[in-house]
Order: C-alpha cells, then sequence, then structure tokens
C-alpha cells in the first residue's frame, strides 16, 4: 500500500497507523508478518494504538490492539 504523505516504504508510525487506518486485508497481512519478525514493529502498534483507547469508534486499532496483546 501506498501511504499518504509518505513517499518511502519504511514502517514508521504514519505508515503504520494509515495501514490500520485505511489499509485492506492485504496491507494487514504485511503489517502483521512485519510485526511478527519484528518486535520493534509490534511496539509501534501498541504505540499508535493507545492513542486511540478511549476512542469507540477506532475499532480497527482495538482489533490491533488486541492482536497485539495475543502475540507479544
Amino acid at each position: 500500500m501506498l501511504h499518504r504523505h509518505l513517499n518511502h516504504e519504511r514502517l514508521t508510525l504514519a505508515a503504520i497507523d494509515d495501514v490500520i487506518s485505511r489499509g485492506r486485508w492485504k496491507d494487514w497481512e504485511d503489517l502483521r508478518h512485519a510485526a511478527l519478525n519484528d518486535r520493534e514493529v509490534m511496539a509501534k502498534i501498541q504505540r499508535i494504538c493507545a492513542h486511540y483507547a478511549d476512542d469507540p469508534y477506532r475499532q480497527r486499532h482495538r482489533f490491533w490492539t488486541n492482536y497485539v496483546k495475543a502475540h507479544s
């Protein structure tokens, strides 16, 4: 997935947030694979999702919060 406002393919905090917010199934698969292979990516996902913890409309972030908890 090409991330909005970004011109590189690194999994920065902004890129991960974009994948979670706007990504499709394939993008999520890629993020899942990266998270399972790199603890730093898993920590970034947790950091991003913590920011949205109180927002009931951010269900995708809630999903990823639970994913990180289950796989950490």
